[in-house]
């Protein structure tokens, strides 16, 4: 199974230049946890996330109303393609400790794939598992 057959399409993004503010209503709105910044195109710069707003933004104690998106968001994001086998992408998932994995076409933002898709789907229920368990392991081991 590849990933575009468990990935949800074309997610909701925010803009690079958009206020935090507008971000927070966003995840707030949604119940999302995480935001793809894309740009023009839906290029994927970046990915915001609830925690990047609390530590990067509201305990640094920058006004969320006047701090872009650009300014806090995680700039360094792994993706995987939408052709990629669903255990390449739980790996990669596991080993960098990541809950969700944008799925990029060319650097343009198709889809996202989280722990939840696998836990949904029977076939793959242990995958989601087992790359928690590798999440919170690391986590404990801090």
């Amino acid at each position: 199974m590849l990933v575009k057959d468990l990935m949800t399409p074309d997610p909701l993004t925010i803009s690079p230049e958009a206020p935090v503010s507008a971000a927070a209503r966003l995840l707030s709105r949604y119940n999302l946890g995480v935001l793809p910044v894309a740009g023009n195109g839906k290029q994927l710069c970046g990915v915001l996330t609830d925690r990047d707003i609390v530590l990067r933004c509201v305990a640094a104690e920058k006004a969320p109303e006047k701090t872009t998106v650009r300014e806090i968001m995680t700039r360094r994001v792994l993706s995987a393609a939408p052709g990629d086998e669903l255990e390449k992408a739980a790996q990669l998932m596991a080993q960098e400790q990541v809950r969700r994995l944008p799925v990029t076409d060319g650097g343009r933002l198709v889809g996202l794939l989280s722990l939840g898709d696998f836990s949904a789907n029977r076939e793959f229920a242990m995958e989601a598992s087992a790359c928690l368990a590798e999440i919170c392991r690391n986590f404990i081991q801090r």
